[in-house]
């Protein structure tokens, strides 16, 4: 697979302080970006309204200024989009690739219970998924729906990962996803595949916490006409008790390192060498 120009990017969620694992995160779609003479670019998902802050906004930037990590586009901000993604969700529903969802939460949660119960995997059964000759059932009174994306039934999504390698799931193991809440507003992995399209994403570079959301993300971007990225996902970083790194097991924020004295130079060695570096060798 060939590009004109690599278009890396870094997504976070402004939504608590940043750690060196954010970090870690940037620099590598960073790195490969100036490697190749290409776009990085800074992209701030704060669709979740309640937990998102400017300040946390604010942090990112700083830090990621400070260990020299210079942007060629951003922030965009994800809420400032909000007409596109609704955009896209009303072309959706009108192709057939999507459709509303009138399940109550009492509902969902009794036939999770159920599935459960059976030792299933908790998933959507697609009630209210159209199908040629199905009945769908009476629109009830007083329930605004969620919009779902149709998951291909069958077969197979299958990608390279540039790290992890071949990597395989069956459709079967995916259900139809909430694309939009019924407020409108839209849903995170919507969100990522309407923006790595628009903005001609090439790589994707990020946690292995993610491996889940790709293959619904390449079933998405499929059905909208897209090729998708080349996805790179990097082993999470822990902490020395075995536990991700997050401010609750004690991780300590880019701030306390700056104010701790720390150089940037000697972040970044610390960045680059984690998971493959020899005993005290540096870079």
């Amino acid at each position: 697979m060939s590009f004109m120009q690599i278009r890396t990017r870094f997504a976070p969620s402004p939504t608590g302080f940043i750690h060196l694992g954010n970090l870690r995160s940037a620099l590598y779609p960073w790195a490969f970006a100036r490697h190749n003479k290409g776009n990085f670019i800074l992209r701030i998902e704060d669709t979740d309204l309640e937990r998102s802050t400017q300040e946390a906004v604010d942090v990112i930037i700083e830090g990621m200024a400070w260990l020299g990590l210079d942007l060629d586009e951003g922030p965009i901000y994800q809420m400032q989009r909000i007409d596109r993604y609704r955009e896209v969700v009303k072309q959706m529903l009108e192709a057939g690739l999507a459709y509303p969802c009138y399940m109550s939460e009492e509902e969902l949660n009794k036939l999770r219970d159920q599935q459960m119960a059976n030792k299933e995997k908790p998933r959507y059964n697609g009630q209210w998924r159209p199908e040629p000759g199905k009945i769908l059932p009476a629109i009830p009174e007083g329930i605004l729906p969620v919009i779902r994306f149709k998951n291909p039934i069958g077969g197979s999504v299958i990608w390279e990962d540039a790290v992890k390698g071949k990597i395989e799931i069956s459709n079967d193991e995916l259900d139809d996803l909430v694309i939009a809440r019924p407020d409108g507003t839209p849903t995170y992995n919507f969100c990522v595949v309407v923006d790595d399209l628009d903005m001609n994403i090439t790589h994707v570079i990020r946690g292995d916490d993610h491996v889940n959301n790709t293959p619904r993300q390449i079933n998405i971007m499929k059905a909208l006409g897209g090729t998708p990225p080349v996805y790179a996902h990097l082993p999470t970083v822990l902490n020395d008790s075995g536990e991700k790194m997050s401010k609750r097991n004690g991780a300590m924020s880019v701030r306390d390192y700056q104010k701790a004295g720390y150089l940037p130079e000697a972040i970044l060695n610390y960045l680059a060498r984690l998971g493959w570096s020899h005993g005290d060798a540096e870079i």
